[in-house]
């Protein structure tokens, strides 16, 4: 059973890096240089001058797209500790493993089939 002396290392790191991350700001805060100009705080677009609004509203599809990423990049996050332990596993691990990868490859071909991942 670890004491909480064991953790008195991790807390001395947070506590310094909280420190050191609100010193160097309030330092930047202080003595560097804020000259405000209607140029400087206008939404950047290359140097030129803005046409339009800076937040533009995104589809629906961007969303489903980037969910489709998470879930399928979760995928591949799996499959490195059943790499790992592949052999303490045995054909119990490859079963479960495969079922897993069809489920997924199953709902990848869905989404394919009726459009989500063409970009408009």
């Amino acid at each position: 059973m670890p004491t909480l002396n064991a953790f008195a290392p991790i807390a001395a790191l947070v506590i310094i890096s909280v420190l050191v991350t609100i010193l160097i700001s309030l330092l930047s805060y202080l003595m560097g240089p804020f000259k405000p100009t209607s140029r400087k705080t206008a939404p950047y677009e290359s140097g030129m001058k803005p046409i339009g609004p800076a937040r533009r509203r995104y589809s629906v599809r961007f969303y489903l797209i980037a969910v489709l990423f998470i879930l399928f990049d979760i995928e591949v996050i799996f499959f490195l500790p059943w790499a790992v332990v592949f052999r303490d596993l045995g054909f119990y691990g490859l079963v479960a493993m495969g079922i897993f990868t069809l489920v997924l490859t199953i709902g990848l071909i869905y989404e394919w089939k009726v459009g989500a991942l063409e970009w408009e």
